[in-house]
């Protein structure tokens, strides 16, 4: 609601109380909904590109601001259009007729009150498709609880576990305590996945781990964390995509490389060692700019 945004913005974990509809907040996103494209993407997991790809709406801005971030142009509000709920609501069916499997939300956090209305309406009108919250693991469970009844499937990231890291390399040490509280509320919300006849999912909740160059000692502590609290309850992505982003490896040379297979390899030995058995995996070749979709806008104005 635009109004609380006015009287200082508490949506994110930066609580940074920012008048948006005067200026930018943390996240560097305005009042307004900003989407850089809205187009089929198959390059999620299995169960949510399935053969005719993911409906996915990526969003202007972010509260995290990684320093590897692969798609910074956004998340740092270089591209996007502001758009209101109600076309918000109809590049849903747009995708959906395009042959969507689902909606992916992709960065949406600070744009919760504009999506829950938007998700509200499109149900009203009749849409079915699964809609699924892609996000950082950098919520409050205030803003998350808005989503309740509205979102089928969470796919947050788990990034950290050690919180000089978050500091680091997101300027939050708070991170892995927040992440834990979101993981939380969200698997409250959708305590167990349900797949379909043709293995997509349809409700649940999917933890993504990005394994960053020399770091497999943070990934292994995030994947005992997530197997010891929910076991099979959730699914655990395990992700070798990272790809260098040249501003980052400038500042942080150890991040100037992509991860090595040894290391992946032994994060999948540690993982099967803890008896996970819930879990997807990539291959080596998934770290490659290729994957990057091109942020051009389509998709976001009406035709």
């Amino acid at each position: 609601m635009p109004e609380e945004r006015r009287s200082g913005c508490r949506l994110c974990p930066r609580n940074c109380g920012v008048d948006r509809s005067r200026n930018f907040g943390a996240c560097k996103a305005g009042d307004a909904p900003a989407v850089a494209r809205a187009a089929l993407h198959f390059w999620e997991e299995p169960c949510i590109s399935g053969k005719r790809g993911s409906g996915a709406v990526f969003f202007t801005g972010c509260a995290l601001h990684c320093v590897y971030c692969q798609n910074r142009i956004i998340s740092d509000g270089v591209k996007g259009r502001e758009i209101s709920t109600e076309r918000l609501a109809e590049i849903f069916f747009e995708l959906e007729a395009e042959g969507a499997e689902n909606i992916n939300l992709v960065t949406g956090d600070h744009f919760i009150p504009h999506i829950a209305e938007a998700l509200a309406d499109a149900r009203k009108k009749g849409f079915l498709k699964p809609f699924i919250f892609n996000c950082s693991g950098y919520e409050t469970v205030e803003s998350l609880r808005r989503l309740e009844g509205l979102i089928d499937v969470f796919l947050p990231d788990f990034k950290y576990y050690d919180p000089l890291l978050s500091k680091k390399y997101s300027a939050a040490y708070d991170y892995p305590e927040v992440a834990k509280k979101a993981l939380d509320e969200m698997v409250r919300q959708k305590p167990l996945c349900v797949f379909d006849q043709e293995g997509m999912i349809k409700s649940g909740v999917i933890v993504r781990n990005l394994l960053l160059p020399g770091n497999v000692s943070n990934s292994k502590k995030v994947l005992k964390y997530l197997h010891d609290k929910y076991g099979d309850d959730i699914y655990i992505s395990i992700l070798s995509q990272y790809t260098p982003q040249e501003d980052a490896a400038g500042l942080y040379p150890e991040l100037s490389r992509r991860v090595k297979k040894s290391e992946y390899d032994r994060l999948i030995d540690y993982a099967i060692k803890l008896g996970i058995e819930n879990a997807f995996i990539q291959d080596m070749s998934s770290a490659n700019e290729s994957f990057i979709p091109d942020f051009d806008g389509k998709g976001v104005l009406r035709k």
